[in-house]
């Protein structure tokens, strides 16, 4: 039975109303950070697809102080919506990745801003140092913390392939050091990497299921201008995905994510002047709305085959259900 109403997963919209009791949305900020695959200490260039804003791009200008960022943004998203509360979220690269001296002078001004009621940080695996870790468990004491941790896919093969600059037991080890402190973790994977096949992205949702996450980021890989990911567009290597391919993915996902794994996201925003693919990725809530349409008409939701992660399924069930 579908416990989620029309959307038939679990929105984050709902579970900030659940625990905000009001209207909650990001504030995107830009910390002037790098990262280590950028500046040379583990790569240069980045991960392929990444811009030169490190996927901060809606964020605010980080030549300007915190509270100057947020008031300039938060001013911004209010056309849209008048009566809301506010998450401070450091998007832009790597925002760990910095000594804890840094991380406070950021992180503190923006929790100080009114309407603030909780920050959400995202990092990658490998910029996890235990004093950092250590006060991301103190923040986590005082506010509503989130740590968005990138991940984009279980297969070091295409890791490699993107620059990604770790591999998947990096990101395992930095997971468990974040939920040692039962700091709440959003993880992103990313559909449509070089040489992935359908079956493959399935897989990282699979592995990602199995996880102790609390929220999950589902990507499409965007074709962005500058970028190491459009060269490799340009000379033809690398394939978009199709609009119906895509959908019937996020789906076929969906329903092996545990329920109680709030959905942060089910597709991504490209730049509009970056963007050179998929074209039809612009029209946001039409594929928000496909992806519902294509659940319900499988009669189906977020978690519907969680079994299959489990090692249980229906026939096993039965079996024992008749033999006991």
């Amino acid at each position: 039975m579908n416990p989620f109403g029309q959307n038939r997963y679990h929105t984050l919209n709902e579970a900030y109303r659940r625990e905000y009791g009001n209207k909650v949305f990001k504030v995107p900020l830009d910390g002037g950070f790098t990262c280590p695959n950028r500046d040379g200490r583990v790569s240069k260039g980045g991960c392929t697809f990444c811009s030169d804003d490190g996927s901060g791009d809606f964020a605010g200008n980080a030549c300007d102080p915190i509270p100057v960022q947020f008031e300039e943004v938060k001013t911004r998203l209010h056309r849209k919506w008048k009566n809301a509360d506010y998450i401070a979220y450091f998007q832009a690269y790597s925002n760990t990745y910095a000594p804890v001296e840094r991380l406070r002078e950021l992180f503190e001004p923006a929790l100080q801003q009114e309407g603030v009621v909780g920050l959400s940080i995202a990092t990658r695996p490998d910029c996890l140092p235990d004093d950092v870790v250590d006060y991301l468990a103190e923040l986590n004491e005082r506010t509503s913390l989130w740590v968005e941790l990138g991940l984009q896919t279980v297969h070091d093969t295409t890791a490699k392939k993107i620059n990604r600059g770790h591999d998947y037991q990096t990101f395992l080890n930095g997971l468990e050091k974040l939920r040692r402190h039962n700091i709440r973790v959003c993880v992103h994977i990313i559909n449509g990497l070089p040489g992935e096949t359908p079956e493959m992205m399935l897989d990282t949702a699979r592995e990602v299921a199995k996880m102790d996450i609390q929220g999950i980021k589902i990507h499409l890989l965007h074709v962005l201008k500058h970028t190491p990911l459009a060269r490799q567009y340009e000379k033809g290597l690398l394939d978009l995905m199709e609009e119906d391919t895509y959908i019937s993915l996020v789906c076929d996902q969906l329903e092996r994510i545990p329920p109680e794994v709030i959905v942060h996201r089910l597709t991504g925003d490209g730049p509009p002047d970056l963007l050179i693919g998929p074209l039809w990725s612009r029209h946001k809530m039409q594929v928000l709305n496909k992806i519902r349409a294509e659940l319900e008409r499988r009669d189906s939701f977020q978690g519907k085959k969680k079994d299959e992660i489990d090692g249980i399924n229906e026939s096993t069930t039965i079996c024992k259900t008749i033999t006991t």
